[in-house]
């Protein structure tokens, strides 16, 4: 983040610091360049993204590039993305990150600053791009709770999006192959706000397991993994728009 500015100025200042940026890397990088020439992307429910208000895109990834597919189809306003620390020392991924103005997040211990950031974000009506398992991963694994945590301090949209069919997007550029990219967004749902000020850690638990099968349902059945059968799935917690 820029400078030695606090978090509440650092999210007023982002919303026009990477407006260029973003929308250099959304229309031209993302729809000129990969869409068009390296990938065969197909979208599903891009009309669940909401244009206002504070939401969160809940999404798995299989790869690091799975990132640029939310952030390029997703045209009625701006993601703001979480993005690991060492992604922004990657050569290519990390003048991504930077550019488009992503948070950086430590790994391996709860980084507060990042939470912090995130809530501001929310809190001023921001899109804001999540990955609950924080980490990559083939197909679906136990999700964390961080991302039910933010969703009902902030009161915020949840809308879960499944990415999948680059992972093998680098031998299939190797051969001159185009891999067809998919990415399927699913109907909105706020968390059922509690009556107690902490919530129990079991709560917080069965929420984020509501919200991944509501994940789940959205990819093919080999990579639902941990979230395999939807049988288990449940709605207690869940409170769904329109």
């Amino acid at each position: 983040m820029a400078g030695e500015m606090s978090v509440a100025e650092w999210v007023e200042w982002q919303k026009t610091a990477f407006t260029g940026r973003r929308r250099f890397l959304r229309d031209v990088f993302f729809q000129r360049f990969l869409a068009r020439y390296l990938w065969k992307v197909t979208v599903e429910g891009l009309d669940y993204v909401p244009a206002t208000g504070p939401a969160m895109i809940m999404m798995s990834h299989s790869t690091m590039v799975d990132i640029t597919l939310p952030l390029g189809v997703i045209k009625n306003r701006f993601v703001v993305a979480m993005s690991k620390q060492e992604n922004f020392q990657s050569p290519l991924l990390g003048l991504v990150v930077r550019s488009w103005g992503a948070i950086p997040v430590r790994r391996g211990e709860v980084d507060r600053r990042a939470l912090e950031t995130t809530l501001e974000l929310l809190r001023a009506g921001e899109l804001v791009l999540i990955m609950p398992e924080g980490t990559r991963t083939p197909a679906l694994r136990e999700a964390k709770d961080g991302l039910a945590y933010l969703a009902l301090k902030a009161d915020a949209l949840i809308v879960p999006a499944a990415v999948w069919g680059l992972e093998r997007y680098v031998q299939d550029a190797l051969r001159l192959k185009r891999p067809e990219a998919h990415i399927r967004f699913g109907p909105p749902f706020r968390l059922r706000q509690q009556a107690e000020k902490r919530v129990p850690r079991d709560v917080l638990a069965q929420m984020t397991r509501e919200m991944m099968y509501q994940l789940a349902r959205l990819y093919p059945e080999h990579k639902r993994g941990h979230y395999a059968d939807l049988s288990l799935a449940t709605t207690e917690y869940l409170i769904f728009e329109g």
